[in-house]
């Protein structure tokens, strides 16, 4: 939109009318008892110490202790009660409230439904009603109270709402946070005897609840992103949602290329799009337009959008692709082999380079002609998983009895997660510390970083501290977590900040995640915080977003090794104002903080990849449990992926993303670094440093590296034997990164990349974007 584009009168009452509405914020959560009454009303609580004129009204504390003390010193407008089947209810009183007329009103239960004969039949008529008199409304609702995952949830878990609020409430308010409770603590709680019974407490329709949640404000986050990257003009992928393009045509092998691409957006949790291109005035054949009817039949079935482009010339395939790539935000074009021999490929001109020349920041996935090589078809099935009849006779060997052991005696792990500095991850960590204590734990604060924030100093509590182990470096006096006297000291429970800290040089470990690991291995709980951009194989993800690099990171299987793993949700228009209010950075910071790291497009990007992350590993944990309800579906082929990684900066990103899609597939990984044999007895020391360094990147993510030696020879027989180790890795996908040399280089890496192409048409193929 053209910001000197003078506004129409239409536009400017809209824009006057907004100043005169209340705002609405909606706490949303799984279920009940995850939370969300306790964190609005503790946001209550901050707005009135800012002189904000907060009350509440129909708020249901269920006598849950820590939530009936976050309503001290809030007024309470009196609420009209009622009863329905024997149960007790609340309506807002709305003459009450229009005539004290807050600021602010906290009220539970969005989905509720008023009594016969009340001004308005819902509750969220009464919001809007309010929102128009000018009252901001803090509210709360459950996943399933929705419209449109009220079936959906209904069918994974048997759950049904007694009332729900249509499927657009959410896109209304003006924030949407998420309350993040794991299974784990929700058991724990039922337990406690602070929630109800009912089906909703097994883990796994928790869990099922739980994922339904991330992802439904991941989406919401998502479009919020793109209409950021509009305004300001931005053009292509953000990094933080995988959106699927394949290119197909009416044909037999159409639909294989259809399915393929819903198989990859299922597991990468991404969109899916499809084009065809069809000759402007020319009718289709009775064939082709027998696929259409089927392909476009597939596309409604697997939620894809299948649109036809105008083509007038073939060479003009690679220009119209990419650009709709481009105004779509696609990660990754998924389109079929070439069938073209050399001499085709020089006559007629190549497609798929045309792509690989013209695309920047997508990735372009091949997929096999299996059926024209050993006759198969990718077609989606849904499995169940196998149950070996003699599985529970199995006699443990001696490595299996050790691993056992080693789990039974391990300590629980349990890590907050967030978005960035600042949005409460030590706060929820010292919450949860003190709830211990008062269940007569013994827990122990074994680091600490405040950074000087007042409400996470107040959480401390009678949480005892341990003192630092001081360290000498370079002259300089320098302190770190005393993990020996942990041990001794032996606590229930240690909480732990900053999991990706890097120890000072001369400490036992390089990180302090691995003193968290011989910490767990005395027995000893950890409860601890990181960031989402520490994750490793989120590093160049992360990069894309915000242009920093982040240098200290963690293996993704340590986050994988936890019990639990909670998201610490807020929106980045509060975690803005909390930079602005100095709760995060020393004031000197603040300025540049909100300039470049804290910029809003970056908090909204790493808010959607942080939700998508832990979305991803909810799922995870849910196949581990066997269960079919698992969202993401069951994963039909073993895969193998092979991964062609040379010296160049890119070769990290290789790995990482090599990771992350074997990660997803539960395949088993490779990654191989060719070299010619003859220079392999002369490697400087730079080289193997760097082969050194790629090989313990692999190792940290779980890989295995090897060192591929080359006879020399033209391209056609370097990629013979490229191929030829990847098949005997039994590889289904291979990767390889697009050329990166100018110059003569760059012809001779895109010459390789060709030949390597035609050598590898009976496998996937992923060329990783720069």
């Amino acid at each position: 939109m053209d910001p000197f584009r003078r506004k129409s009168p239409e536009e400017i009452l809209r824009s006057i009318a907004k100043l005169h509405h209340g705002r609405l914020k909606v706490y949303i959560g799984a279920v009940s008892g995850s939370g969300k009454t306790y964190h609005m009303l503790r946001e209550g609580q901050t707005l009135r110490l800012q002189g904000i004129d907060v009350v509440i009204c129909a708020v249901s504390t269920m006598q849950r202790p820590e939530t009936v003390e976050q309503v001290r010193n809030l007024e309470r407008v009196p609420s009209i009660h009622w009863v329905e089947d024997g149960v007790e209810k609340k309506d807002l009183d709305l003459d009450l409230l229009v005539q004290r007329n807050p600021e602010v009103v906290l009220v539970d239960g969005l989905a509720h439904r008023n009594r016969k004969g009340a001004r308005h039949a819902t509750r969220l008529d009464d919001i809007r009603f309010l929102l128009s008199r000018g009252i901001s409304v803090i509210t709360t609702v459950n996943v399933y109270e929705l419209e449109d995952v009220q079936g959906i949830a209904s069918k994974l878990t048997g759950i049904k709402a007694s009332h729900t609020v249509p499927a657009d409430t959410l896109e209304s308010a003006d924030e949407v946070v998420l309350i993040d409770v794991t299974p784990e603590t929700m058991l724990e709680r039922a337990q406690d005897g602070l929630l109800g019974g009912g089906s909703v407490w097994k883990q796994g329709n928790l869990a099922v609840l739980r994922e339904l949640t991330l992802r439904l404000v991941a989406e919401g986050v998502s479009h919020s992103l793109e209409r950021y990257r509009k305004e300001h003009g931005l053009v292509g992928p953000s990094g933080a949602l995988e959106r699927i393009l394949v290119s197909t045509q009416y044909h037999w092998n159409g639909s294989i290329y259809m399915r393929r691409g819903q198989q990859i957006a299922k597991r990468l949790n991404g969109e899916l799009l499809a084009i065809t291109f069809v000759k402007p005035g020319l009718e289709l054949t009775k064939e082709q337009a027998a696929f259409k009817r089927s392909m476009v039949k597939l596309a409604v079935r697997i939620g894809a959008e299948l649109e036809e482009l105008p083509l007038r010339s073939r060479r003009k395939l690679a220009d119209v692709l990419v650009q709709y790539a481009l105004e779509h935000h696609v990660t990754r074009i998924v389109l079929g082999h070439s069938k073209q021999t050399r001499m085709q490929e020089l006559w007629q001109g190549s497609i798929l380079q045309d792509l690989l020349k013209k695309t920047r920041g997508m990735d372009i996935f091949m997929v096999a002609d299996r059926a024209a090589h050993d006759g198969e078809r990718i077609i989606p099935a849904r499995l169940h998983p196998q149950r070996l009849p003699f599985e529970s006779f199995h006699r443990l060997n001696e490595q299996e009895l050790d691993r056992k052991m080693e789990q039974v005696k391990r300590g629980r792990f349990k890590v907050y997660i967030g978005a960035a500095p600042g949005v409460g991850k030590t706060y929820a960590m010292l919450r949860e510390g003190n709830d211990l204590l008062k269940k007569e734990l013994t827990v122990l604060t074994g680091l600490l970083e405040t950074h000087g924030r007042k409400d996470t100093q107040s959480q401390i509590g009678e949480l005892e501290v341990l003192p630092r182990k001081e360290m000498n470096y370079q002259g300089s006096r320098l302190e770190e977590m005393d993990t020996d006297e942990i041990i001794r000291r032996r606590p229930d429970v240690v909480l732990v900040d900053e999991l990706a800290h890097t120890n000072v040089p001369g400490s036992k470990h390089k990180k302090r995640y691995e003193d968290v690991l011989d910490i767990l291995s005395a027995g000893i709980s950890v409860i601890t915080t990181v960031n989402v951009q520490h994750l490793e194989s989120l590093n160049d993800a992360v990069e894309q977003m915000t242009g920093v690099r982040v240098r200290e990171t963690v293996p993704d299987h340590i986050l994988q090794l936890a019990d639990e793993v909670q998201l610490i949700d807020v929106t980045p228009e509060s975690l803005r104002q909390r930079m602005k209010d100095g709760k995060i950075y020393a004031p000197e910071k603040i300025p540049q903080a909100l300039g470049h790291f804290f910029k809003t497009g970056n908090l909204i990007a790493l808010r959607e990849l942080a939700l998508r992350e832990i979305a991803d590993d909810v799922d995870e944990r849910l196949e581990l449990w066997q269960r079919s309800s698992s969202l993401r579906g069951p994963w039909r082929r073993e895969e193998v992926i092979y991964v062609i990684v040379g010296s160049g900066p890119q070769a990290e990103r290789l790995i990482r993303r090599g990771f992350r899609i074997a990660h997803r597939l539960k395949a088993a990984w490779y990654v191989a670094f060719p070299f010619p044999r003859v220079c392999q007895l002369h490697l400087s020391h730079d080289d193997r440093q760097r082969l050194t360094a790629l090989e313990t990147l692999t190792d940290r993510l779980g890989g295995t590296f090897t060192v591929l030696p080359l006879k020399k020879g033209p391209a056609r027989a370097i990629s013979s034997q490229l191929v030829a180790a990847a098949d005997e890795a039994k590889a289904t996908q291979l990767i390889i990164g697009q050329p990166q040399m100018a110059g003569w280089k760059l012809y001779a890496q895109r010459k390789m990349i060709r030949s390597l192409l035609r050598c590898a048409r009976h496998m996937d193929v992923l060329v990783v974007a720069d």
